[in-house]
């Protein structure tokens, strides 16, 4: 009992040894790694490549699986070179099962001793999370000699030798057992090793160490189909195109077991060298074969998974994928993607409040509330989404951005219930006293709606980008806005003094839009604040800061 429990002990140090690797890569090179994967990537040799590069670099294929999903999902990459990557993926596996057997006992202590002083003393530094990577790689080359010194024993062991005899080689039934080992141990690379390790115990046969590897592939890709499972129709299609990858290739490799394995007990290798030796050809072949087939089945597998139509009522986040919480430089990328729809959304408010001043249909009216609800719904969720970001993974940097997007999607939440307070406003002056705007009113109100208009694509531009300069430019914008509407208004009032019957009407309506609309463009202008207070050489003028001042002031 103790000895398999040693065993046990020893995978699930594996394991650990590969979480704590992947994260730290993730956690220094995530958006490196997420800008490799997301450009560039339309040829299929390039994507490969990438594929098998990221993957041996975060020792996981699942860790690359759901970096791919996620911009598959997003729209940012094509299913065809994200299956390209996937193929690549799996071969950056097997380059690192082949790695990692290697003799480096040398290498773990050493790996291990420095990776702890780097941790414990620049923790919050990129020195610091490579030197978690250390500890990471060290606990793995360790788990591996654990796991053989573990094992020796158990081949003694006559209910265990029972055990594995009931595994006759039966490509199908050991398929299913090395889908299995994957499926537990979250992790191919895991399993692999550890099929490597019986058969150089002499505990399984070579037959059945081939039949164990091949269902490990397939057992990383229903970890990717299940990790997909929340993901649109197009995220998932990645996951079960490689699933549908692996399955053909037991499918083919099934009439060339038998004399594969005879061929193989030929060459003069260790048992362990053997099948780690088919793991890296297995895998190597099989997806250089199909890499010219990714286009077909990326067709396919858009058959079977069709976008569904989209349902009507409430709008939904597109972008805010929770498998992505785990890279907290691609969660924060999703959020502000989902922030620039909640500005589409205001926009869109924007353009049919101007429609309604004009005298248009009540059905916009019935639009500008919807769009509303969206915006409500939209904020909502990116809310939560940041929520749930894991916030001692951030950086300093990160941490910035994500009180910046915060503070944007509140700004743009409030935004919207003000113009359907507008749009209320105008409603019941044009339907219950049947009153209409003059026309140098309506004039005036549209070329302030303009500046408004234009404010708010820049400033999300500035919240996107981080420019200065357009920053700068914004805020020459806000206080030429403010010149605009003080002018307005005096020129309102010398209307009032000319006796306009329309003008006396509606002064009260126009005056209070007026001031909305300023209201609007303090909101809209506050990512310019966010950029400059970050400059080191003081971007901010003391106009600016008065004006800053003068806004919290007017929204309190």
């Amino acid at each position: 009992m103790l000895t398999l429990l040693n065993l046990l002990s020893a995978v699930a140090l594996l394991i650990w040894g590969t979480h704590i690797v992947r994260t730290g890569i993730l956690r220094v090179f995530g958006s490196q790694l997420r800008g490799v994967l997301s450009h560039n990537m339309r040829r299929r040799p390039l994507a490969f490549a990438a594929g098998i590069g990221v993957t041996a670099l975060v020792q996981s294929s699942n860790a690359t699986a759901l970096l791919v999903t996620s911009f598959v999902a997003q729209g940012l990459m094509a299913l065809g070179p994200a299956l390209a990557i996937m193929l690549g993926a799996d071969v950056g596996t097997a380059l690192m099962s082949r790695v990692l057997t290697l003799d480096l006992s040398w290498l773990s202590p050493l790996l291990i001793f420095l990776g702890v002083i780097f941790f414990l003393s620049r923790k919050q530094t990129r020195a610091g999370q490579l030197g978690r990577v250390g500890i990471g790689l060290g606990l793995i080359i360790l788990a591996l000699e654990l796991i053989v010194s573990a094992a020796l024993p158990i081949t003694q062991a006559h209910g265990i030798k029972v055990l594995f005899a009931s595994l006759t080689g039966d490509l199908l039934l050991d398929a299913l057992v090395g889908a299995l080992f994957a499926l537990i141990s979250y992790s191919s690379l895991a399993a692999v090793l550890l099929t490597a390790t019986l058969a150089g115990a002499k505990l399984i046969s070579l037959p059945v160490a081939i039949g164990l590897v091949i269902g490990a592939n397939i057992g990383s890709g229903v970890l990717a189909l299940l990790n997909a499972s929340m993901q649109s129709a197009a995220g998932r299609r990645v996951a079960l195109g490689s699933l549908l990858y692996k399955v053909l290739g037991l499918i083919l490799v099934i009439p060339l077991l038998y004399p594969l394995a005879q061929w193989m007990d030929g060459l003069n290798w260790s048992a362990q060298g053997l099948v780690i030796g088919f793991h890296l050809a297995y895998n190597s072949l099989r997806c250089l074969l199909m890499l010219p087939t990714v286009g077909a089945m990326a067709r396919f597998c858009t058959w079977l998974l069709p976008d569904q139509p989209a349902a009507n009522g409430i709008a939904r986040p597109r972008y805010l994928d929770p498998t992505a919480l785990q890279l907290p430089s691609l969660a924060l990328a999703n959020a502000v993607r989902e922030t620039l729809r909640i500005g589409d959304l205001i926009e869109s408010m924007l353009n049919n409040l101007l429609e309604v001043l004009r005298g248009g249909q009540p059905a916009l009216s019935r639009e500008l509330r919807r769009l509303d609800d969206d915006v409500d719904a939209l904020y909502s969720a990116v809310k939560l989404y940041l929520a749930r970001i894991d916030q001692d993974s951030l950086s300093e940097r990160e941490r910035r951005r994500w009180a910046e997007i915060i503070e944007l999607a509140v700004n743009l939440e409030q935004a919207g219930d003000l113009v359907e307070r507008m749009l209320g406003k105008v409603q019941d002056q044009k339907t219950a006293q049947r009153r209409e705007f003059s026309a140098h009113g309506l004039e005036e109100l549209a070329a302030l709606h303009g500046q408004l208009m234009a404010n708010l694509r820049l400033g999300l531009a500035v919240f996107v980008y981080g420019d200065a300069e357009s920053a700068r430019q914004l805020l020459r914008e806000k206080r030429r806005f403010r010149a605009q509407e003080r002018r307005l208004a005096h020129a309102h009032v010398g209307r009032l003094y000319h006796g306009n019957r329309q003008s006396l009407e509606t002064s009260a309506l126009h005056l209070e839009l007026i001031a909305d609309m300023k209201r609007l463009n303090s909101m809209f202008c506050i990512s310019a604040y966010v950029v400059l207070e970050g400059e080191d050489t003081g971007a901010l003028l003391p106009s600016t800061v008065a004006d800053a001042e003068h806004d919290s002031a007017a929204s309190a």
